[in-house]
């Protein structure tokens, strides 16, 4: 997924702007693995082989996306993820800011 196709991107539950943590780039520089987090609902969509997933609650399985989250525990900095929510710590609430691509 281009990074300017991110920026056009918002949650289809609250159409808040999204924050971008990367997992892995292409060498074109397109994200392949990552997560979209909506600073005002708390949601988490990840991006799979650079195609996020995007889709409302009811039609998730957290259960299929839990060894994503698994595998990029480190990339979540010890916030967990409960019903496709971030629960954040008080030290990450700057960082899930809407608009916060980094």
């Amino acid at each position: 997924m281009r990074y300017e196709t991110i920026k056009k991107l918002c949650c289809p539950i609250d159409k808040e702007d999204l924050a971008l943590t990367t997992v892995t780039k292409d060498t074109d520089g397109n994200i392949l693995q990552g997560f979209l987090t909506c600073g005002k609902c708390q949601r988490i969509y990840p991006i799979v082989q650079g195609i996020p997933i995007m889709s409302p609650d009811e039609y998730r399985e957290f259960r299929l996306e839990q060894p994503l989250l698994d595998k990029w525990k480190k990339h979540l900095k010890g916030r967990v993820v409960e019903n496709f929510r971030v629960i954040s710590h008080n030290s990450d609430k700057q960082e899930l800011k809407p608009g916060n691509i980094k």
